[in-house]
């Protein structure tokens, strides 16, 4: 019950930050005709498109349906999908995740919406030792195609056990793919790729993102528009040190370079959207450019996904680098609730300008 009663108030506070009005009364999902579109909006027009396309994907979780998506990602889908396809659960998260594995074994293709990834914890048996290892075990005679999709990572005001990122967790696991978008391109193309794929996927989302406009051309509408799992994407083009992150930190990573341009630093920023399969050659590609990296991520430090970053410049640059690489994570310490005390705990764009400047000898 404690659990339900500081969700419900923080799931409050977040509606209406985003316009009350709006996001809490339910809206049949519509054409999106704009060249600006938010994160959720493409990750609502994602699922619109799959679900008309193919008949076996359905969509399950907690207040998925009834009251449109905790944070109204899936508005519309229940008026115009009906119950049998979009389905809210019970606070369960092991029982639904085993549903939705169960359904995957037999040809259907659920979309499983954690609230958070922190209640996912409740289903990791579930995803990892059933939806993950089961087409290893069955000797390629069984399928899992299945999403597991939802807010990952720090949020606002929420504390330690709503916080935490799990992408290190989950891309360590054989068997899974893990996404990570950014923007409302990643957001779309990739969750369309993620429902399509044979494979089970984690796909991660930012809470603190669905709300953020941004730019879309007429390719990303398409119906067919899809991103190529396993292929990072450069967001910014520089010849003297690369910025490697997921998520919410490209962005962080694009304000920073802006700032290391006025002081005559040149910075490449790659968003690697996709966390399992990772893009080995498009990191090992720009280190050989710049010769320098720095990996950027909520993350804690030990065993992150920086770590990995920095396994593969050295694996695959070493002779290449001018600096050893170096990265900025979160702290090493659970999420506190104080507002101070919670930006102290994260990284900034601060952080990583002077991790740059360090870097170059500045």
């Amino acid at each position: 019950m404690q659990r339900l009663g500081c969700g419900a108030a923080a799931l409050l506070r977040r509606s209406q930050g985003d316009g009350a009005a709006a996001a809490l009364v339910p809206q049949l999902v519509r054409s999106y005709a704009t060249t600006q579109m938010t994160i959720r909006d493409a990750l609502n027009s994602a699922m619109d498109e799959e679900m008309a396309r193919d008949e076996t994907v359905f969509i399950m979780g907690e207040e998925v349906a009834e009251y449109q998506g905790a944070y109204k990602i899936t508005r519309g889908l229940l008026q115009k999908y009906g119950p049998k396809r979009v389905k809210d659960t019970p606070i369960t998260e092991a029982g639904f995740t085993g549903i939705g594995v169960g359904a995957a074994f037999q040809g259907l293709r659920p979309i499983v919406e954690f609230m958070t990834f922190n209640f996912s914890m409740q289903a990791i048996d579930q995803i990892v030792n059933s939806a993950a290892k089961h087409h290893y075990m069955s000797s390629g005679a069984v399928t899992c195609p299945i999403v597991f999709r939802g807010a990952n990572g720090a949020a606002a005001g929420v504390a330690a056990q709503h916080s935490q990122c799990f992408a290190a967790w989950y891309s360590s696991v054989p068997g899974l793919k893990v996404l990570a978008p950014y923007d409302s391109e990643d957001a779309r193309g990739l969750l369309k790729a993620a429902i399509r794929d044979p494979d089970p996927v984690v796909f991660l989302e930012n809470e603190i993102l669905y709300g953020e406009p941004f730019p879309v051309d007429e390719a990303v509408l398409d119906k067919d528009f899809v991103v190529p799992i396993g292929k990072a994407k450069i967001m910014r083009s520089g010849s003297d040190i690369t910025l490697v992150g997921f998520g919410k930190m490209v962005g962080y990573n694009l304000k920073a370079a802006e700032l290391l341009e006025q002081e005559g630093i040149s910075a490449e920023v790659l968003n690697l959207r996709s966390l399992k399969p990772i893009d080995r050659d498009a990191i090992a590609a720009s280190v050989r450019k710049t010769h320098r990296v720095l990996s950027v991520e909520e993350g804690w430090p030990q065993s992150g996904v920086g770590s990995e970053i920095i396994s593969i410049a050295i694996e695959e640059c070493f002779d290449d680098l001018d600096a050893p690489p170096e990265r900025v994570t979160g702290a090493e310490v659970p999420m506190p609730y104080a507002q101070n005390l919670e930006a102290a705990a994260l990284p900034t764009v601060e952080h990583v300008v002077a991790a740059v400047k360090r870097m170059m000898g500045k």
